[in-house]
C-alpha cells in the first residue's frame, strides 16, 4: 500500500482541506538539534518523500539553500509548489528516490524521513527482509550516495532500529560511514547520519554483511519440567 504512488495520490486528496497535516516521526523542532550540526553554511539540500510535510520549509529557513524537495506524488507537490510560491531556493519536483535525476555531487545534505520505511512496510520479518526489498533500499540508497558530494551527509529518521536498519545503510560501496542517535518522549524515533568520504567500523561493516548472510533460525532453548526444577532445586548448596 505504501509503496503505491496512487495511494500517497488519493491520500494528499483527502487531506487537503484538514487544517492541521500530519507529520511522521514528530515535527522538526524534535530533532533539529541533530540535524543543525550537519548544517555547514551553504549547504545544498534535497529532501526525499518530501510529502506535505513542514520539514523542507524548516530547512530552508535554518539555512540550507537552495533546496530541492521530491516526491513521487504529483497531488503533493502541485500542492507543495502552491504553499511555498515566490520563496527563493526553494524547488518542488515530481520525482522517484529510486531515480534521481541530478548530477552527481549535486548536494551537501540529503535527508528523508520515513520513506524508506514507507518502502519497507510490508515486510513481516525484520530480521529477514526479502531480497526484493533489500534491492528497493539499495537503489536508492545508491543515488543517495551519487548525489553527495566528496563530503556530504546523509540523514535518515525512521522507526527502525540499529539492529534491522544499520545493516542496510553498513554497505562500503556507498562510501559513507554511520551513526545513530534517538529523539522522543514516550517513544523512541532512530536518526541516522552517514557522511560520505569517513569509513564504516568493523562492527559496521559486520552489520553490513549479515545483510546478504543466510538467516540461521536459533536453536530452540531446552524448558524445565516442574520435575526439572525440583531436583535442580535439591542440588543447591545452602
Amino acid at each position: 500500500m505504501y509503496r503505491e504512488q496512487g495511494y500517497w495520490d488519493a491520500r494528499y486528496k483527502e487531506e487537503q482541506d484538514q487544517a492541521e497535516k500530519y507529520d511522521w516521526f514528530g515535527s522538526y523542532r524534535d530533532f533539529r538539534d541533530l540535524v543543525r550540526r550537519q548544517i555547514k553554511p551553504g549547504a545544498r539540500g534535497l529532501v526525499l518523500g518530501c510529502g506535505t510535510s513542514s520539514l523542507s520549509a524548516d530547512l530552508h529557513t535554518d539555512g540550507v539553500h537552495p533546496i530541492v524537495s521530491i516526491d513521487y506524488s504529483t497531488v503533493c507537490i502541485e500542492e507543495m509548489v502552491e504553499k511555498h510560491a515566490g520563496v527563493p531556493d526553494m524547488r518542488w519536483l515530481v520525482m522517484d528516490a529510486r531515480q534521481l535525476d541530478f548530477p552527481d555531487e549535486s548536494f551537501d545534505l540529503v535527508i528523508e524521513k520515513g520513506t524508506l520505511d514507507a518502502l519497507m512496510v510490508g515486510e513481516k520479518d525484520p530480521w529477514r527482509v526479502t531480497p526484493e526489498t533489500i534491492a528497493v533500499v539499495d537503489q536508492v540508497l545508491n543515488e543517495v550516495s551519487m548525489v553527495l558530494s566528496p563530503h556530504g551527509c546523509f540523514i535518515s529518521v525512521t522507526f527502525s532500529p540499529p539492529h534491522f536498519r544499520a545493516r542496510h545503510y553498513a554497505q562500503p560501496r556507498y562510501e559513507w560511514s554511520v551513526s545513530c542517535d534517538t529523539y522522543g518522549r514516550d517513544f523512541h524515533y532512530f536518526l541516522y547520519t552517514m557522511h560520505k568520504g569517513q569509513i564504516l567500523t568493523e562492527r559496521d561493516l559486520e552489520r553490513g554483511r549479515s545483510l546478504h548472510a543466510p538467516y540461521i533460525i536459533p536453536e530452540k532453548l531446552p524448558t524445565l519440567t516442574e520435575t526439572d526444577d525440583e531436583e535442580f532445586l535439591r542440588n543447591i548448596d545452602i
